[in-house]
């Protein structure tokens, strides 16, 4: 009989669904599960969900993930949710209200507070922010007898430690970013002091990675984990899937092709420039502080789905010319307004001329997006971010062979002829994996 590996999970809560994976310290993959989520309920500008039905389907996940795998070899979880969702706890961290998630854009006036008084570069700005929705709790009178306040990652971390008197609230230092956490210099800024909520509700801020504590003593007997089983302190969903697909030294990137297009280049230095829409996440890499600088573009696979089915995409796809460019000066967007790498709310899309031939106009489609990406990167650069060395891609889009040509050919340029890579891996869940796997390493060194 062989010996089995020792194994680290990480868990994803995403958007539409819980997905767990488990992989040994070669990052080789044992098993994955996925239960599904019902979707959001939506009131207007309010949406929410209950923190229970996350709960319920991390102990789903990990309740079939046990019966894959040899569970005594367990060593470490970490978990990544999506980033501003919000709950507020009491002292037992029972959720006492719905979540507030990462798309609820109620709080309008709170964000205007925030743009009043806060630093243009930081995170937390817009209605859909952390703490917009943290100062939309307060002056609704939610926060009086709250004892903690958490993020997504943050709560189901917290529920599957061993709770003791004295356990304090941890985030992380990506989650924390939305909330106004100053990732460059480690602290809650003053300017949070101009600003009325319960100062007292704000966690503690640990690198992810960090090991926040260990297994629930009835969660291990329940899954027959180790009872020294450690959980260890995640991250945001983006960079969980950054991470994932094993980009990790300076100048390496990471294009997202899914209903939007999402650029990230690994830097020495973080960069801020709100009137570009380029902001920066903190990322450990060795135990090195590197930072992730990006942006979004409202351009992407969105665009793409207004004028083709899946069956059309798929057709149109077989008969592309990536090494005949079709002229067209496209610039998608699925509306008016633009964030990255033009931050313009008043950008109309150039979608014209269109040409008879749906083959051309689909090529002209991914020509523009691949034009977008290429300035986006370009600016960055400008910015003071190494223009990529190399780029990996996630998203539905990752998989179109000849659209990775049409892109490769644009993000060319006389000093840097950059690579596209296949990503190792796309999913979230075995980013938050390799930080459980990086928490056993730190205690080996």
């Amino acid at each position: 009989m062989t010996n089995t590996p020792t194994l680290f999970i990480g868990i994803d809560l995403g958007t539409s669904g819980c997905r767990a994976i488990a992989i040994d310290a070669q990052h080789h993959i044992h098993a994955e599960v996925t239960v599904d989520l019902p979707a959001p309920l939506r009131s207007g500008s309010h949406v929410e969900q209950a923190p229970a039905l996350w709960w319920a389907a991390v102990c789903q996940c990990l309740e079939t993930l046990s019966l894959k795998v040899d569970p005594h070899h367990v060593r470490a979880i970490a978990v990544d949710g999506t980033s501003a969702t919000l709950l507020l706890t009491d002292k037992q961290r029972k959720p006492l209200i719905p979540a507030l998630m990462y798309n609820d854009a109620r709080a309008i006036s709170q964000a205007d507070t925030i743009a009043r008084l806060a630093p243009a570069n930081t995170a937390a700005q817009g209605a859909s922010s952390a703490l917009a929705k943290l100062l939309w709790l307060s002056e609704n009178g939610q926060c009086d007898s709250a004892a903690y306040v958490a993020h997504q990652a943050d709560w189901v971390a917290g529920q599957l430690c061993e709770q003791t008197g004295t356990s304090s609230a941890f985030t992380d230092d990506n989650n924390a970013l939305k909330l106004g956490f100053d990732a460059e210099n480690k602290h809650w800024p003053d300017w949070l002091k101009n600003l009325n909520f319960p100062h007292r509700l704000l966690p503690e801020v640990v690198a992810p990675g960090t090991i926040i504590g260990r297994l629930n003593h009835a969660l291990a007997r329940r899954f027959g984990f180790p009872e020294n089983t450690r959980i260890v302190a995640g991250t945001t969903d983006s960079t969980a899937s950054f991470m994932a697909t094993g980009a990790c030294e300076i100048g390496e990137a990471v294009t997202a092709l899914g209903s939007t297009l999402v650029v990230k280049v690994i830097a020495e230095k973080p960069i801020f420039a709100a009137e570009y829409g380029v902001y920066s996440q903190p990322l450990m890499v060795d135990g090195q502080q590197r930072w992730l600088v990006g942006g979004a573009s409202n351009s992407g696979g969105a665009v793409l789905r207004q004028y083709f089915s899946d069956e059309q995409l798929h057709s149109l796809t077989s008969r592309l010319k990536p090494e005949q460019a079709t002229g067209l000066n496209y610039y998608p967007l699925p509306s008016v307004g633009e964030r990255f790498p033009v931050n313009d709310a008043q950008l109309k899309p150039r979608l014209e001329p269109r040409p008879e031939d749906d083959r051309v106009f689909f090529q002209g489609l991914l020509e523009g997006i691949a034009d977008i990406e290429a300035q986006a990167y370009l600016l960055l650069a400008r910015l003071g971010a190494p223009y990529p060395v190399s780029v990996r891609s996630t998203g539905g889009g990752a998989a179109n062979s000849a659209w990775t040509h049409i892109r490769q050919q644009r993000l060319q340029t006389p000093e840097c002829q950059t690579r596209m890579l296949k990503a190792q891996h796309t999913q979230a869940a075995f980013g938050s994996a390799l930080l459980a796997l990086s928490s056993i390493n730190s205690l080996a060194t």
